[in-house]
């Protein structure tokens, strides 16, 4: 199993055979439900075997040979590791599976390409977080989105308070320096630090103390948050967040904490089931403004819901943003050279979901994909682009 990610995607993009099967089902990972997983995947699994024989007139063991190392992951290990949905990709000598944190619909497709537009959640960003997990004692820092959430190894920030302000009793002479940015985390400059010795009045104000932890804290994470947009959480006592606060220079700062008593017990899917709700609002906004952005640039010629414009234009490079619908089809074909585009009623011999097509080559030219519900797509097309130029 690979991880998906933009390169992995170029990997599948990359795969033209002379057909390539495309398997997505919602899985279940506990309970009684499990017993579902195997009964599901053997139906896709047929289906699969029925459109290679009606689309590219393979008899019954030619399909079954070519699905059998797809078949061969029907084992009871295979189940009980699951995600919430699995997709499975099939050309000849070809294989690759995905466990992956979001819910499929069932699908079966049978093309030249894969089809990949129900991952377009899970690669372009579209609702990333960050999540930053503080005591006295201990720093954890987490990337997240609405599917999931990855902890990340610090490096030059400091995690410890003591180790951070060189504070040591038996010490003969300690001292540290805290420097202070002014601008935001995007352009921090820095300004002239303070130095205490062992015998600093600042020792017996333990709220100064943690303030200048948390600026070194926040200097430390500038690398990580430059330039940066998305909200930063914070999870921890709540006596904390005013002193953090004071300290962040992060744009971009949620204005409530996450209430978390011991950090280090604390698991990053926990972490990730607890802040969802505090990071939905933002989900909601950055949608509505793409539309908006969207609407306001519609009549300028930098917006278009035409199928064979939009196409052509991921494939240039063209596109910045793209709504996209899931769950439905637009089928055809489009030759890039010539600019030409086919469409068809119903799917044909080498035809591609064209909504597809559009989605991959927009993320693969570094463009924003939102693929939402038909109803979510602005001006009730199938799809809505806008344009760099």
């Amino acid at each position: 199993m690979g991880l998906l990610s933009v390169d992995e995607l170029k990997t599948l993009v990359d795969q033209s055979e002379s057909f390539c099967v495309s398997l997505y089902m919602p899985t279940y990972r506990a309970g009684t439900e499990v017993q579902q997983n195997p009964t599901r995947f053997k139906n896709l699994i047929k289906q699969a075997e029925t459109l290679l024989q009606e689309k590219y007139d393979l008899d019954t063991t030619e399909a079954r040979a070519f699905l059998k190392p797809a078949m061969d992951l029907d084992i009871d290990d295979f189940w009980q590791s699951q995600d919430e949905g699995l997709a499975i990709f099939m050309a000849q000598d070809f294989l690759k599976y995905y466990c992956l944190p979001l819910k499929f619909n069932e699908f079966v497709g049978v093309s030249d390409r894969f089809h990949l537009k129900p991952l377009m959640p899970l690669l372009t960003g579209d609702g990333t977080f960050y999540l930053l997990a503080l005591s006295q004692q201990q720093i954890r820092f987490f990337e997240g989105s609405r599917y999931n959430i990855n902890e990340i190894e610090l490096e030059d920030v400091p995690t410890n308070m003591d180790d951070a302000l060189l504070y040591d009793e038996t010490a003969k002479a300690g001292q540290f320096r805290i420097s202070t940015s002014k601008g935001g985390t995007g352009n921090p400059v820095p300004e002239a630090g303070s130095y205490h010795g062992q015998g600093s009045p600042d020792r017996d104000k333990p709220q100064e103390r943690i303030l200048q932890f948390f600026h070194l804290v926040d200097q430390g994470l500038h690398k990580y948050l430059n330039g940066k947009t998305a909200p930063l959480i914070i999870a921890g006592v709540e006596y904390l967040f005013p002193i953090y606060k004071e300290a962040n220079t992060y744009p971009h700062l949620v204005e409530d904490i996450l209430s978390v008593d011991n950090l280090g017990v604390v698991k990053p899917a926990e972490f990730h089931q607890k802040v969802l709700p505090l990071v939905e609002p933002y989900y909601t906004q950055e949608k509505q403004v793409a539309i908006e952005y969207y609407r306001n640039l519609m009549g300028t010629g930098k917006t278009s819901t035409d199928l064979q414009e939009t196409i052509a234009a991921a494939y240039y490079g063209r596109v910045e943003r793209l709504f996209v619908a899931v769950g439905v089809q637009e089928w055809g074909n489009f030759n890039p050279e010539a600019n030409e585009l086919q469409i068809h009623p119903e799917a044909q011999p080498g035809d591609d979901d064209l909504l597809n097509l559009a989605a991959v080559q927009t993320l693969l030219n570094g463009g924003i994909v939102y693929a939402v519900p038909p109803d979510s797509v602005p001006d009730e097309a199938r799809l809505a682009a806008v344009f760099r130029y």
